[in-house]
């Protein structure tokens, strides 16, 4: 078995794109269609790129990012949530574990990360930019969660990594209020570093690429095990019972009725599930 990277193109990938050039592997999102929503094969997909940059001592630095304009990522797939997983938690249990494992490939890759935010970040989106080491975004940028909307709860990242990187007020804003937080707002909130014109993006996250190729790998890999220390206590405390809860929540009133307003493009009826979980209450 080699432990080196292989060649990006042998990989043959139908839900992401994925290259390596001068020192950098360039992850992206390629599913323009659902707002580069992430299914099962996504996730499947992702854990082979990180893998393989991860192993690839010619790359120093990976970016992730989305393709198009209008988003970086959106989280998981509702339409396949909605058919696949609402009542079957033993089914999501599977897909969750999956999620769970790209986080770990992409916060342990052994070299810095940077997220190319290039459009909006959603949930699971921004779980993905909160598992990156640096951000930048172009200015036309909102980064929000719905989970407490929708009928799920951001237990894979966000409830574990946002008080630690925004405070805790602002991380329960966040997370409770499901409100859009724009660039500039995120950047003066510690979501980002950056902020640039959408023609600039590239150039921003080049200049940043240069600086990071331009360190030593062992002493930046090791730089990046010690500052993951707190996320990683807190994510390993909670991570385990995240997945059987959100699994199990698949049984739930309220995934039911977020998951038929999503498909029927309607309001959630909040008023309903609650009158509903008083009554089973009573």
């Amino acid at each position: 078995m080699s432990y080196s990277g292989r060649p990006a193109e042998s990989f043959e990938f139908k839900k992401i794109l994925y290259r390596k050039e001068n020192g950098r592997a360039y992850v992206t999102f390629n599913r323009p269609e659902v707002l580069n929503a992430v299914d099962g094969e996504t996730l499947v997909e992702l854990n082979a790129a990180f893998q393989d940059a991860s192993w690839d001592d010619g790359v120093a630095v990976l970016v992730l990012t989305g393709a198009g304009d209008r988003a970086f990522c959106t989280g998981a797939d509702v339409k396949e949530q909605a058919e696949e997983f609402v009542g079957r938690p033993g089914a999501y249990w599977k897909w969750m574990g999956l999620f769970v494992e790209v986080h770990e490939r992409l916060r342990n890759l052994g070299k810095p990360t940077i997220a190319r935010l290039n459009g909006m970040v959603v949930g699971g989106g921004n779980e993905f930019n909160l598992s990156c080491d640096l951000a930048i975004a172009a200015e036309h940028v909102t980064i929000r969660h719905v989970g407490a909307a929708r009928g799920s709860v951001a237990a894979a990242g966000a409830t574990q990594f946002l008080p630690l990187l925004l405070g805790e007020r602002r991380a329960r804003e966040m997370l409770m209020l499901c409100e859009p937080i724009d660039a500039r707002k995120a950047l003066d909130w510690g979501l980002v570093n950056q902020v640039v014109p959408l023609a600039q993006l590239d150039a921003a996250v080049g200049h940043m690429a240069d600086k990071l190729v331009a360190k030593l790998p062992e002493c930046i890999r090791y730089t990046k095990q010690q500052l993951n220390f707190w996320r990683d206590l807190s994510w390993h405390l909670t991570i385990g019972h995240a997945r059987d809860w959100l699994s199990i929540h698949n049984l739930s009133p309220e995934v039911a009725e977020g998951m038929r307003a999503f498909v029927e493009k309607r309001p959630v009826d909040y008023d309903r599930v609650r009158s509903n979980e008083t009554h089973r209450e009573e």
